[in-house]
């Protein structure tokens, strides 16, 4: 409004364009937000983000991700701020269930398909080694039996499954129509993986809730990792983020 009126352009015109009543906005002129309580709104907006992408996530982790976001604050602060608007994991205080689903299920434990990029499986899983832990988000095809894609990182994060997506689309080529099966992980269900479905055009399908066996073959292929190659190579095994 003030750059408005500064171009010459009377604050009553531009109240009357935009359908606003002089007495508020002279009420919020009067009231205006302090710097702090400015730094404060821009630390929850970065805070309810980071939670909202990955619900799981306590504060703690919540404050690396506003700082990635050009927000830094301490864990103190970003507590009070979470508390304050009941921003909780969902693996926290209320011991919440997985969400619901964002898709339905195409695949219903017939883990067969006709031909390849017909049916990926995905999931992730967790490694400990000497360094800390490293999650690996894994795609399957269910044809060839082949892993085509993969996303390694030492945080469980949305990210990790949009990176296993990106890859195994970028090296399998026309993957259009293909059908995505996961469990209801946030990570498969936050925003930001299904644009990535969509913009590959992929079709997602989840089980149920609690069902192992609605992605038994993802599983299957993790067990005979850990066992056949992470056991056998202890904590010597380096790797490094592929997605």
């Amino acid at each position: 409004m003030s750059e408005l009126a500064a171009d010459g352009i009377s604050v009553a015109v531009s109240l009357r364009v935009l359908k606003l009543s002089r007495q508020p906005y002279y009420r919020w002129r009067k009231q205006q937000l302090t710097e702090s309580e400015l730094v404060e709104a821009y630390r929850a907006n970065a805070l309810f983000d980071a939670h909202r992408e990955d619900p799981e996530f306590g504060y703690r982790f919540l404050v690396g991700e506003a700082a990635e976001a050009g927000e830094v604050m301490c864990e103190q602060t970003a507590w009070r701020i979470c508390r304050d608007n009941q921003w909780w994991s969902v693996f926290g205080k209320n011991g919440k269930r997985p969400g619901p689903p964002v898709h339905d299920d195409l695949v219903r434990r017939d883990f067969t398909a006709d031909d390849v990029n017909e049916l990926w499986l995905t999931d992730i899983t967790e490694h400990r080694t000497d360094e800390g832990k490293l999650y690996l988000c894994a795609i399957k095809d269910v044809f060839s039996g082949r892993i085509v894609g993969y996303s390694i990182s030492d945080r469980m994060k949305t990210r990790l499954a949009v990176n296993a997506l990106n890859n195994a689309a970028s090296r399998r080529g026309d993957v259009a129509g293909c059908i995505v099966h996961s469990n209801h992980g946030s990570q498969f269900r936050a925003r930001s993986f299904v644009h990535a479905l969509n913009r590959h055009h992929l079709i997602g399908s989840m089980g149920k809730v609690g069902a192992a066996g609605d992605n038994a073959a993802m599983e299957s292929f993790f067990a005979l990792l850990q066992k056949n190659v992470l056991d056998v190579a202890g904590h010597d095994v380096v790797v490094t983020d592929r997605g």
